[in-house]
């Protein structure tokens, strides 16, 4: 069996704040503003569930709005904030003003050059050459 490359740290248990159908604003300059939620990668849940992500973990989505090259496009992005609370080991609360993802390529590098806004620890840990672009990790 061929070995496979890990592109990410693993993942840490955090409460799942996007469903598909979500919204995302997206935080990097890539030319798209609004993305939608059409799956989320690796995900495997039981029948007629509707799959649930939470930070840091990879979405596939569909460029709802932004220029005309990136518009209907499906790409997949990293979440790095989420409007439901979600608890930290130490006992804190963290909660963002909006849900917002950072395009990345397969290999899990991100499109753009740098990310608006701040970013949630758990994915810059988990993706730490989107982290390497941010400004603010929270």
């Amino acid at each position: 069996m061929p070995k496979r490359k890990a592109t990410a740290f693993p993942k840490t248990k955090g409460t799942p704040g996007i469903n598909v159908t979500t919204r995302l604003i997206c935080a990097d300059n890539t030319g798209a503003k609004i993305l939608e939620v059409i799956a989320v990668a690796g995900y495997k849940g039981r029948q007629r569930r509707i799959p649930r992500a939470t930070l840091g973990d990879v979405v596939i989505c569909v460029v709802k709005e932004g220029t005309p090259k990136m518009r209907k496009k499906i790409v997949r992005a990293v979440i790095v904030r989420q409007r439901m609370p979600y608890r930290r080991k130490d006992g804190t609360w963290i909660q963002f003003e909006d849900n917002a993802a950072v395009l990345i390529n397969p290999e899990g590098e991100p499109l753009g050059s740098e990310v608006h806004g701040p970013i949630a620890r758990e994915a810059a840990k988990r993706w730490p050459s989107v982290g390497k672009i941010a400004r603010i990790i929270v």
